[in-house]
C-alpha cells in the first residue's frame, strides 16, 4: 500500500526538517517547499495527500497575506486537497481567514508531536472518506439510485447544506417539519451519502405501532415470550444493524416506552422480549416528527433527555409554501415521472396551470403536490395540463376563509378565479374587476 504523501511548505529550514523527521518516522512520505513558487511547482509535479502550509514566508511580516494568497491558488487548482495551516506569528484572525478560505485545521508553533500525528491522521482519514463518498454517490447517480430532493430555493439549500455536513458522521439526526415535507426522502439521502450507504436502510412508523407491540417490533422477541410468539423474531434495531434506522413519527411514542428507548440509545444494547442476553446496537439513528416537539416537552408528553439524545443535529424542513421557488420545479419533476410511468411522455403544464400551482398554499406539502400531478396526468384530456385539470379547489374550501390572512385570502380568490375561467388570465381579470397587468402584478407578488 502506498504511503500518504505530505507536503511541508515553510520558509524555515529547521521547521521543514523537524516535521519531515517526525512524519517519516510515522510512516509518511514527505516533500518540502520553501516558497510559494516551490509549492505550486511541487503540486504540478505530483498531488500530495495533505499540505502543511505556513502563512508567513517572510520573517518580517505577520500578516499572513502571502500564505493566504497561496492558499487561494491551491484551492483554485484543487478544491478537495486537505490543507492544514502552520501558524506561529499569525494572529487568530488570520487563522480564521484561512479556515474560511478552505483550510481544514491549523497547527500552532511550537507544536506537540502527538498533536501533529493525530491531526495528520485524522485529516487523511476524513479526506479518504470524502473521496469514497463522492465515488459511491457518483456511481449511484449514474445508476439512477440517488433519489435526491429537488430544489432551487434558498430555504432548501440551507437544509441540504446541513444534511451534507452531517451525512458522513454517525451522529443522530432529528428531522422535523410538517407532514409531506420530505423527511423520509431526506433521511434516505443522508443514508445514501453516509459511510453506511451500502448497508440496509430500515424505517419504522412508530405512530402505527400498538403499545403492546412496541418492544417486540423494535427489539424482537423469542419463541414463547408472549401468547402469539410462535417463533423467534428479529426486531428493527437488529435488522438495521450496520445500516441506518429511521424512527418515524417519534413524538407518538407513549411516555412509558420513551424511557425504554432512551435506555437502549444511551447504553447501545438491547434485549429481545423474553431474552436475558444483551445484543449490541449497531445502527445509525435518524428520527422524524411532524409535531411541535418543544411544546410536547413543555406539556410533559415527551422526555427532554430523549429529545437531546435524538437530536445531536436537528434539521427543520420548510413547508412548501415557504419555498415557492421550488413549486414549478417540483411540479415538472413529478410531471416527468408520472407521464413516463403512464406512457404520456409529451405532457406539459400550461402557464395558467403553473401559476395556479404557485398560488396554492399546499397544506399537504410536497406529498400533496406529487398526488396532484399524478392525478392530473391520469385525468387530463390532451397533452397539456390546464389549471382545471389540477382540481385544487377541493382541498382549500371556503370554510377556511375565516382563518386566512389577507395575503392568503387574496391568493385563494385569485386561484379560484383562474380555475373558474380555465386559466384564462383576461377572463379572470374581468371576473376580479382588475386589469390584466394588475392581475399579473398580484401574481408576481404572491409568488415571492
Amino acid at each position: 500500500m502506498t504511503k500518504p504523501l505530505i507536503l511541508i511548505a515553510d520558509d524555515q529550514a529547521d521547521v521543514r526538517q523537524a516535521l519531515s523527521l517526525l512524519l517519516r518516522d510515522s510512516e509518511y512520505q514527505v516533500a518540502t517547499a520553501a516558497s510559494p513558487a516551490e509549492v505550486l511547482s511541487s503540486l504540478r509535479q505530483s498531488r500530495p495527500d495533505l499540505v502543511l502550509l505556513d502563512l508567513n514566508f517572510q520573517r518580517d511580516t505577520t500578516s499572513g497575506a502571502e500564505g493566504l494568497a497561496l492558499l487561494k491558488e491551491i484551492r483554485a487548482q484543487d478544491a478537495e486537497l486537505p490543507v492544514v495551516i502552520l501558524t506561529g506569528w499569525a494572529t487568530v484572525q488570520v487563522a480564521v481567514q484561512a479556515m474560511q478560505l478552505g483550510a481544514q485545521d491549523f497547527l500552532e508553533k511550537p507544536w506537540e508531536n502527538a498533536r501533529v500525528r493525530s491531526l495528520v491522521a485524522n485529516q487523511l482519514t476524513l479526506a479518504s472518506t470524502r473521496a469514497q463518498l463522492r465515488r459511491l454517490a457518483e456511481s449511484r447517480h449514474e445508476q439512477g439510485a440517488d433519489d435526491a430532493p429537488v430544489f432551487q430555493s434558498q430555504a432548501m439549500g440551507e437544509v441540504m447544506e446541513i444534511a451534507a455536513r452531517v451525512a458522513a458522521s454517525n451522529a443522530p439526526v432529528l428531522l422535523s417539519g410538517e407532514s409531506g415535507t420530505g423527511k423520509g426522502l431526506l433521511a434516505r439521502w443522508i443514508h445514501q451519502h453516509s459511510a453506511r450507504m451500502d448497508q440496509v436502510f430500515v424505517s419504522v412508523n412508530l405512530g402505527g405501532l400498538a403499545e403492546t407491540l412496541f418492544e417486540s417490533e423494535l427489539f424482537g422477541h423469542v419463541k414463547g415470550a408472549f401468547t402469539d410468539a410462535r417463533g423467534d423474531r428479529m426486531g428493527r434495531f437488529e435488522s438495521a444493524s450496520g445500516g441506518t434506522l429511521l424512527l418515524d413519527e417519534i413524538s407518538n411514542i407513549p411516555t412509558v416506552q420513551q424511557a425504554r428507548l432512551l435506555h437502549v440509545l444511551e447504553e447501545g444494547r438491547y434485549e429481545r422480549v423474553g431474552e436475558t442476553a444483551s445484543r449490541t446496537m449497531d445502527a445509525r439513528i435518524l428520527a422524524a416528527t411532524n409535531a411541535d416537539i418543544h411544546k410536547l416537552i413543555r406539556e410533559g408528553r415527551f422526555r427532554e433527555d430523549l429529545y437531546f439524545r435524538l437530536n445531536t443535529v436537528e434539521i427543520a424542513l420548510p413547508p412548501l409554501r415557504a419555498r415557492r421557488d421550488d413549486i414549478a420545479l417540483l411540479a415538472g419533476h413529478y410531471l416527468s415521472r408520472y407521464a413516463r410511468e403512464h406512457g404520456r411522455n409529451t405532457m406539459k403544464l400550461t402557464d395558467a396551470a403553473r401559476r395556479a400551482l404557485e398560488c396554492y398554499d399546499w397544506p399537504g406539502n410536497v406529498r400533496e403536490l406529487a398526488h396532484v400531478m399524478q392525478r392530473a396526468v391520469l385525468l387530463a384530456q390532451g397533452e397539456q395540463i390546464e389549471a382545471a385539470d389540477l382540481r385544487l379547489a377541493g382541498s382549500d374550501t371556503a370554510e377556511r376563509l375565516d382563518n386566512l390572512t389577507l395575503e392568503q385570502a387574496e391568493r385563494y380568490v385569485i386561484r379560484r378565479a383562474l380555475e373558474s375561467c380555465g386559466g384564462d388570465v383576461n377572463a379572470a381579470a374581468d371576473k376580479l374587476g382588475v386589469s390584466r397587468s394588475a392581475l399579473y402584478r398580484r401574481l408576481e407578488k404572491l409568488r415571492q
